[in-house]
């Protein structure tokens, strides 16, 4: 009897510390990212002569800094930019990563394992490395300044990573659902569209967040391919707040920030509910 009472007093002391750190450790995560948004928030809702990022909450506030920023500087202009850019890249990089997945989940063909493994080589020359084969190759396609152009290059940065999640995603489906269709008469199309389809958009809306973001976060591309000002897109636009140090617009670049967060988050509210399946199955086959 002792040893047994001796030994449900240890599984429940190791439980305890377990849940203890565990719960220490979601708290501190919690204040690291919670800390510099509140800062932020608050910042941005300031008087516009406010010179740093503070935590206080006295006031008076205001809501001038969100009325000034379309009104007195290009920051409309910069926010549809990088909206328009996010939308065409999330269509266009979904479909061609679904489609890609699909195709290397279902079809054996020849240089299928070959592409594969360029892909995770691609993906491991960092953005920076290819800065400047990216602006001679905009110099030779007249591409510097277009849209179009950094478009591109968002969604073919995305495809290669992205391609293997999904992947792994449509692995995880069973293939006797596509024997079963076409022994019915399916076609290829008819079971991909109509029987594959709905079982993997959970993957889909997770790569459809991920390439939203994608462009609202980007500096250095942007910074690095557009030269006109109306032409830059939100996060370099929100750069040129702060970035004289004589004349650092505090109050504007954090109500900038807060607005780059409204359509992410719409979005993340939109799509959470695919989101937990999406991660976790999409890696497990790989």
């Amino acid at each position: 009897m002792a040893a047994k009472k001796k030994s449900r007093s240890s599984i429940k002391r190791q439980r305890f510390i377990k849940h203890f750190f565990t719960y220490l450790y979601m708290v501190v995560l919690a204040v690291i990212i919670i800390y510099p948004l509140l800062i932020t928030m608050l910042t941005a809702f300031k008087n516009s002569d406010v010179v740093a990022f503070t935590l206080s909450f006295k006031g008076p506030w205001t809501l001038a800094n969100f009325t000034s920023l379309f009104t007195d500087t290009l920051y409309g202009t910069w926010y549809w930019n990088t909206l328009a850019i996010s939308i065409m890249t999330t269509i266009v990089q979904v479909a061609v990563v679904t489609l890609a997945g699909y195709t290397y989940s279902r079809y054996n063909f020849v240089g299928k394992k070959w592409s594969l493994t360029f892909f995770l080589v691609v993906q491991m020359v960092p953005t920076m490395a290819a800065l400047t084969a990216f602006y001679v190759l905009g110099m030779l396609l007249n591409g510097l300044d277009h849209y179009w152009f950094l478009t591109l290059i968002y969604i073919g940065g995305g495809i290669p990573m992205n391609a293997w999640l999904m992947k792994g995603y449509f692995d995880t489906v069973p293939y006797d659902f596509d024997e079963s269709a076409k022994l019915d008469g399916a076609g290829n199309f008819t079971i991909f569209w109509k029987i594959v389809m709905p079982l993997v958009k959970p993957m889909i809306a997770v790569q459809a967040l991920w390439a939203f973001m994608g462009p609202f976060g980007d500096y250095m591309l942007a910074r690095y391919l557009l030269r006109e000002e109306n032409h830059l897109t939100v996060a370099v636009g929100l750069q040129e707040f702060i970035s004289d140090p004589k004349d650092q617009q505090v109050a504007l670049f954090a109500a900038g920030a807060i607005l780059v967060a409204l359509p992410i988050c719409a979005l993340f509210f939109y799509l959470q509910r695919y989101f937990v399946t999406g991660l976790t199955a999409g890696g497990a086959k790989g």
